[in-house]
């Protein structure tokens, strides 16, 4: 009897600690890289757009910069709210630019984190953070993704890390809010961007025509609570 107890508790005591590995091994890291803008290569994961798809005269671009001994991302251009007379489109407004990652490959799934944080140096403009995610709020029948946005201030010659709550971002459609309560899957993420435009967006920010310019070091994820 005695050899049979402690067989039965040599394996109570192995899966006991089997349990105890796969815990631990479930429990997700408190960040999580999700672009790094050290490498010249990460310009290959983004594409431009402005009004200027539409007849607007706003410019826009993403280079990779070695400052000291460390390479940073860098968006930067001009907002103008000039729109070209010859141009198809019947363009409502302008003065806006935007950096948008292309579409993982597959989804990517922030599920078990609460938090989005971004390192900048900027240029006292409010720039907005997006997040889209698969479609389930819009019909069927439209392609595009769903989007959530949320302000950045970006302070001006400081480096500064911003941190978003993923609750924060609000639904939006073709840049307005969508005025429904609606809760984002950060299970199922597509692609980010980041954009600005020459509205302020939020008190003090500074706002209007003209040059704006972002450093950007790398974006994660945070699980705070």
């Amino acid at each position: 009897m005695s050899k049979l107890r402690a067989l039965w508790q040599a394996s109570v005591n192995s899966t006991k600690k089997a349990l105890a590995w796969n815990v631990e091994d479930w429990i997700p890291p408190t960040e999580k890289y999700i672009f790094s803008f050290n490498s010249k290569q990460e310009v290959k994961k983004w594409h431009l757009y402005s009004d200027s798809e539409y007849g607007g005269m706003s410019t826009a671009s993403l280079e990779i910069t070695e400052t000291g001994n460390e390479l940073r991302g860098i968006f930067s251009g001009k907002l103008s709210l000039d729109v070209n007379e010859n141009s198809k489109w019947n363009i409502k407004r302008s003065g806006f630019c935007g950096m948008r990652s292309k579409k993982f490959d597959g989804f990517i799934n922030l599920d078990l984190y609460d938090s989005i944080a971004l390192r900048l140096k900027g240029d006292g403009r409010c720039y907005i953070s997006t997040i889209y995610t698969e479609n389930w709020v819009n019909s069927p029948g439209q392609e595009e993704d769903n989007s959530w946005q949320a302000f950045v201030l970006a302070p001006k010659d400081d480096w500064y890390i911003a941190k978003i709550p993923l609750d924060r971002y609000l639904p939006t459609w073709r840049g307005s809010i969508i005025d429904s309560e609606m809760e984002m899957n950060p299970s199922r993420i597509l692609s980010m961007s980041l954009s600005v435009n020459a509205a302020a967006g939020v008190p003090g920010a500074r706002s209007g025509p003209g040059d704006f310019n972002l450093e950007i070091d790398w974006i994660k994820a945070l699980r705070t609570q």
